[in-house]
């Protein structure tokens, strides 16, 4: 599957390295923000929240791409194990974030915390399975 960058032509592939430093980024945003509350024994802010909403987008639009890429070539990988971490790392931040939201102590940035540290581990392993 092609598009044109600049005039060039590229594949779909080169959009996988943005995507993956937006989540890292994001996510690891949201884990520090979550440890700093945690630190000051606060609980959770809305705004929190719509940052973990930033990173499920970042995550709705690698899966789209990933969707878009296997299409058009197929890899060689275990493709359920793929798709069991892609459904995992969607429902990991909505999951913490309901959960933070009804939590209203010092735990529910705990529970934040640990969301956001586990979307940046499934998305290493997703890395690796790409490969």
């Amino acid at each position: 599957m092609r598009w044109v960058e600049g005039g060039g032509q590229g594949n779909l592939e080169s959009v996988f390295p943005v995507l993956n430093i937006l989540v890292f980024a994001t996510a690891a945003f949201v884990l520090l923000w979550s440890l700093f509350f945690v630190i000051k024994d606060r609980p959770v802010i809305l705004k929190q929240l719509f940052a973990a909403g930033a990173v499920e987008a970042v995550l709705l639009l690698q899966t789209i791409t990933a969707a878009i890429s296997l299409m058009g070539e197929p890899r060689e990988m275990p493709t359920w194990e793929f798709w069991g971490y892609v459904f995992t790392i969607l429902i990991i931040l909505p999951g913490a974030a309901l959960w933070a939201f009804a939590e209203r102590t010092k735990w529910s940035s705990v529970v934040l915390a640990v969301g956001a540290f586990t979307v940046i581990f499934l998305q290493f392993r997703l890395i690796q399975l790409w490969g």
